[in-house]
C-alpha cells in the first residue's frame, strides 16, 4: 500500500522580507523591482510543483538554497539552476521529479532551520534519491554578523546532510567564503558528500550572464552553473535512496 503523500506546509519563503539595500534599490533601479518581483510568483509555482510531485509515488531528488535554486533572474522558476538540472535528468531519461525546498533570501542557517526539517521527513518516508545544495551567497553579502556565523553554520549544514549529498563550494574569495568551504572540502575528502567545485568550475566569466538586477544569473547563467551542477547530481543519483544520517 502506498503511503500518504507528506502534508508539505513550507511554502519556499523564510518568512523575512528583503532588506533594506534591496528595497532601496528597487525603488530606484527598474532592473532590480523586476527581479524582486519575481520571488513571490517563483515561490508560489514551486510550492504548487512540489506538492504534484508529493501527490504521486516515485524517486524524488532535493534540492536546497536559495533565489539561484528558485531561478530568480531567469525568464520562469525552472530557468534556475535546480530547474535546468532537473529538465536535462529528464532529457536523459532519468525518472527522478525534483522537490525544490530553496527560499530566495536564505542562507545557510534558514536551510539548516526550515528545509532540513522537510528533507528529514520525505527521507524518513524512503523516497529521496539524492540531494543538492547551493547555499552562502547572502550570508556572505548580507549583515557583518550574518559572514562571520558562515563557517560554523556550513559546518553544521555538511554534519546534517544524508550522506553522498551533493554540495557546491562558494567561489567568492572573501575570508568567510574561503573558512566555508574548509568544511566543504573536509567532508568531500571524507567521501561524506559529493563536491561542486565552484572555485574551478561554472562560468568562468560573467559578462552577458546576470540578471537586469546585475546580481542574478539571467537564463544563460544558470545554464552554465548546470553545467558544474548536472553531471554531479546525475553521479549521486546513480547511488539509489539517500538514508538518514
Amino acid at each position: 500500500m502506498e503511503p500518504t503523500p507528506y502534508q508539505l506546509v513550507y511554502a519556499n519563503r523564510t518568512g523575512r522580507p528583503s532588506g533594506p539595500v534591496v528595497r532601496l534599490l528597487g525603488t530606484v533601479l527598474r532592473g532590480v523591482r523586476e527581479v524582486r518581483a519575481q520571488a513571490d510568483p517563483y515561490a508560489d509555482a514551486w510550492h504548487a510543483d512540489n506538492l504534484d510531485v508529493l501527490a504521486r509515488p516515485g524517486r524524488r531528488w532535493v534540492a536546497l538554497g536559495d533565489s539561484m535554486a528558485q531561478g530568480v533572474g531567469g525568464t520562469t522558476h525552472r530557468h534556475g539552476w535546480a530547474g535546468v538540472v532537473a529538465r536535462r535528468l529528464q532529457d536523459a531519461g532519468r525518472d527522478e521529479q525534483i522537490v525544490n525546498l530553496s527560499a530566495t533570501g536564505a542562507r545557510v542557517p534558514d536551510v539548516l532551520e526550515q528545509q532540513l526539517p522537510v528533507l528529514d521527513a520525505l527521507l524518513a518516508r524512503g523516497e529521496v534519491a539524492g540531494v543538492a545544495v547551493v547555499i552562502g551567497s547572502n550570508d556572505l553579502f548580507g549583515r557583518r554578523r550574518h559572514a562571520e556565523a558562515l563557517p560554523e553554520a556550513m559546518r553544521e549544514l555538511v554534519d546534517r546532510l544524508p550522506d553522498g549529498a551533493v554540495v557546491a563550494s562558494l567561489p567568492q574569495p572573501r575570508p568567510a567564503a574561503r573558512a566555508a568551504n574548509r568544511w566543504i572540502d573536509a567532508a568531500a575528502a571524507a567521501g561524506r558528500i559529493r563536491l561542486v567545485d565552484l572555485r574551478v568550475d561554472g562560468p568562468r566569466s560573467w559578462k552577458g550572464l546576470v540578471a537586469a538586477d546585475f546580481f542574478h544569473p539571467n537564463d544563460a547563467g544558470y545554464e552554465g552553473l548546470a553545467d558544474a551542477i548536472e553531471p554531479v547530481v546525475r553521479r549521486a543519483l546513480e547511488g539509489g535512496l539517500v538514508g538518514r544520517r
